[in-house]
């Protein structure tokens, strides 16, 4: 190997060179707002109009359906608040104890404005069940909103079954799929949800564009405030480029799904074997089957994760959990919220594939790995002996 091994794709993938082409090309030409009546206006509005149907067969959607957002989190406060906006009365909400920060701040903040809020706790798998959230569900219950695929551990939720129980209920459902767009197939009327988040730069595209799905007629309102742009609930010129390179991301992404579908699996799997061949008693965190293809969250014995990739340095960027929480030496929340001790979840790594994530890559990175925990095992074990 010439290089580090980059095995973090749940925090961001590299943009594809399609995608880079594309917006570079957008950036040089296609300079017209695409508000503007003549032209290069015209020719710009087209454009992201082309992306708009491109992401909306990703996942299944209307094209109308689909609203440009600055990025995931944007489209989660958008969805959360967006609906809260339509009711002159505080409702209830239901959410998961594993949702990303997007989605569980909204509903705080919702509820420090008088909305009723149930976490929804999941097993030691990081699953929640179908059952625990319908039994939440009460008849002031506004909005369920459930990840997809969790962005630390992998697991996949019920979403499918919860939407289809909530049915007929007057219950909407929201999911923020963010980390499956891309990696799995999503179709928004299998899943039955009424509002769905994505986000480029978990598939390719670059950072500072996502997208929000709202089914025909879900009531939501806008919680930006300016002129009518994205059928007037995100106000803000296009960010024309972004927003043509989500679209050519989208295609990729639907490309590799259907011509390679067990490709990511088959890079995870791999590298598992690698490291638990290596390496004691290593443990998987998530569900054995029930998870994305890419992601493989495991717990080194006798060592703290953080510890672990400080070992490694360069030769292997990987994470301890969400991108999000980098910066803090505390266990994940989520692995907490799956009743994972606290030594087992601060020796826990994320290693996460991508499509072209290659095996010399993997062997690589699990060498790397394997190496630094038996010095930092060879370590303590020495710094016991002194005493």
């Amino acid at each position: 190997m010439s290089g580090p091994v980059y095995l973090d794709h749940n925090a961001t993938t590299p943009v594809a060179p399609a995608v880079a082409d594309a917006m570079a090309e957008a950036l040089h030409c296609l300079y017209g707002n695409p508000s503007s009546a003549y032209a290069p206006g015209r020719e710009a509005a087209r454009r992201v109009g082309v992306a708009r149907q491109q992401v909306a067969d990703l996942v299944g959607a209307s094209p109308k359906e689909l609203i440009f957002t600055g990025c995931a989190t944007e489209a989660n406060n958008l969805a959360l608040l967006g609906v809260a906006a339509t009711r002159a009365t505080p409702g209830h909400l239901v959410i998961s104890a594993v949702e990303h920060p997007a989605v569980a701040e909204p509903a705080r903040h919702l509820e420090s404005q008088g909305w009723r809020l149930t976490v929804v706790s999941v097993d030691s798998r990081g699953q929640i069940s179908a059952d625990d959230v319908v039994a939440a569900v009460a008849e002031d219950t506004v909005l369920v909103s459930i990840m997809l695929a969790n962005n630390e551990v992998g697991t996949l939720q019920p979403v499918r079954e919860i939407a289809g129980r909530l049915q007929g209920r007057g219950v909407l459902m929201h999911t923020d799929a963010a980390q499956a767009v891309g990696k799995i197939p999503v179709q928004v009327d299998e899943l039955g949800v009424d509002f769905l988040t994505l986000a480029g730069h978990k598939f390719r595209a670059s950072k500072g564009v996502g997208a929000l799905y709202v089914r025909t007629g879900a009531p939501v309102q806008r919680i930006l405030h300016g002129a009518g742009h994205e059928q007037g609930l995100r106000p803000g010129t296009e960010n024309v480029p972004a927003i043509i390179g989500l679209g050519v991301a989208a295609e990729l992404a639907g490309e590799h799904l259907a011509s390679s579908p067990n490709r990511l699996q088959e890079r995870r799997d791999t590298l598992h074997r690698m490291l638990a061949t290596g390496v004691a008693d290593l443990a998987l965190n998530g569900h054995p089957d029930q998870r994305l293809p890419n992601t493989l969250n495991v717990s080194f014995p006798g060592v703290t994760g953080q510890a672990l990739l400080e070992t490694v340095g360069d030769t292997v960027f990987a994470s301890v959990g969400s991108a999000c929480h980098s910066g803090t030496s505390a266990p994940s929340g989520v692995l907490g919220a799956m009743g994972l001790d606290t030594a087992r979840a601060s020796g826990a790594v994320r290693l996460s594939v991508g499509w072209d994530t290659a095996e010399n890559e993997l062997q690589c990175a699990a060498e790397a790995l394997v190496r630094a925990w038996q010095t930092q095992q060879r370590s303590e074990k020495g710094s016991a002996s002194i005493y």
